[in-house]
């Protein structure tokens, strides 16, 4: 890793880089068109699997050296079905990018040993018994490193980039750019979901918080039975450093090879953990990706980094929930009414009932069909992009509805764990789940049995 670029923080540095992408990638499309008037079949599929597989070497060494924003922006279209590539390229294109979850481009060990040894004032041999400098993960914010307390405790170390804060803020103050230049190659993504992206970054570069929120949500899952959080140490923690308990796993990789019932259990847990939480806590992670996810060799499901967390208003989780509950009863009328109290809804001579409806299921309607139903990206994506950003519907009424940002949040945990079920493949009755939420059902799986015991053995106050 000798010799590794540092975070580049300047604002038109960092957009000229992806704009040479975008603009490579144009010149590109052309070019492939012309060579391949009068080839073979063949011979016109090979040269778009290797622009294809082009474009995505290139956008992963962009965003990987980028980081922040931008390359959140990358972790993106690796859950989303987007039209950036032709279909039958689009696994592999997002495959290459899913590495930009916890295998991006490493920063120097020397400029990441800095950070902390000036955060805590003391050489790295005085905080830790045995520091391995080879990080196990690499990605938008910072690297991970497996360390050893002096009392023996093996613990995962997670160290802020230098200047990612600066580069932050420069993506932030970026973001008209960044919605012109890629709109010509992501005609969805319009400046609402890169907002929603500016929302979520300016709380995720304070480690002390996250240490502080990580015990909270490890103490809230102790003793569950298929859930897991590793317990962090807010006391050897600071800004830029967060240490947490290590802990070993099959990645997101390994999960997607595993036969149709294990991977579908662990869809299950997932969908329980960031969605579930919400309506049984008033709290969530807004953060849900591939990335985060470990299996545990017990078969307990591992969720890694709080830096994204939310508490939500009672009342707006029962406004939540009683939507859910209308759509669900095609109560077409009663979802109407609360749409407009709400204030989601602001003009009656432009948004029908049925519009209104429509605006719901397209974003929701995975979780109200009931059946099995297998999660797939192109579902994923559909629902992200048409919820975050009603401009791009079907239906005038549609775009005239915008929901608050604190229903906007929550829809951030719902799509996220909708595209990361869409890349594991997952498949349950997900509105059987949902109404144990909802309708405060009976639970009618197993895992969903063993939560409800848990829950009466662990009450919340």
């Amino acid at each position: 890793m000798a010799g590794t670029k540092p975070v580049s923080t300047s604002r038109v540095a960092r957009v000229s880089k992806l704009g040479a992408v975008v603009a490579a990638q144009a010149v590109r499309k052309r070019r492939t068109r012309l060579s391949m008037i009068g080839r073979s079949a063949e011979v016109r599929a090979r040269l778009e699997d290797e622009q294809v597989l082009a474009l995505a070497e290139q956008l992963v060494g962009v965003f990987g050296e980028l980081k922040g924003l931008i390359m959140k922006l990358g972790q993106l279209l690796s859950l989303l079905d987007v039209d950036l590539v032709p279909p039958a390229q689009r696994e592999v294109f997002q495959r290459r990018l899913a590495v930009l979850f916890d295998s991006a481009t490493a920063v120097d060990f020397a400029a990441m040993r800095q950070v902390v040894e000036e955060d805590f004032g003391k050489p790295l041999g005085e905080l830790f018994a045995d520091f391995d400098p080879v990080p196990v993960a690499a990605a938008s914010i910072g690297q991970v490193y497996r360390a050893v307390l002096a009392d023996g405790t093996v613990v995962a170390v997670k160290v802020q980039y230098p200047g990612i804060d600066r580069a932050v803020r420069a993506d932030l103050s970026s973001l008209g750019l960044l919605r012109v230049m890629l709109q010509g190659v992501l005609p969805g993504f319009t400046v609402g979901i890169l907002e929603e992206l500016r929302t979520s970054f300016e709380q995720e570069i304070d480690y002390a918080t996250e240490a502080r929120t990580q015990r909270h949500v490890a103490e809230l899952y102790t003793d569950h039975p298929f859930i897991a959080v590793p317990q962090a140490f807010p006391e050897l923690s600071s800004r830029r450093v967060l240490v947490t308990e290590f802990v070993a796993g099959q990645d997101f990789d390994a999960m997607r090879t595993l036969p149709d019932a294990e991977r579908d259990r662990i869809g299950e847990i997932v969908y329980r953990f960031y969605v579930g939480s919400l309506f049984e806590f008033a709290e969530f992670c807004g953060d849900p990706h591939p990335g985060n996810v470990l299996l545990a060799p017990d078969g307990r499901v591992v969720f890694l980094d709080f830096g994204l967390y939310k508490r939500m208003a009672h009342e707006h989780i029962a406004f939540e929930a009683a939507c859910l509950r209308a759509a669900a009863e095609d109560r077409l009328d009663d979802l109407y009414g609360l749409m407009v109290e709400r204030g989601v809804i602001t003009d009656r001579a432009v948004v029908t009932p049925q519009e209104c409806y429509n605006y719901v299921l397209s974003a929701a309607e995975w979780r109200l069909v009931d059946e099995n139903l297998p999660i797939t990206p192109e579902l994923a994506c559909g629902a992200f992009l048409h919820a975050i950003d009603p401009q791009l519907s079907e239906f005038d009424g549609m775009r005239a509805q915008q929901l608050p940002p604190e229903h906007l949040f929550s829809r951030r945990a719902d799509f996220w764990t909708c595209g990361t079920l869409g890349q594991l493949h997952a498949t349950a009755n997900w509105h059987r789940i949902t109404r144990e939420w909802i309708f405060d059902a009976e639970p009618e799986t197993e895992l969903g049995r063993l939560h409800r015991d848990w829950l009466r053995e662990h009450p919340r106050v």
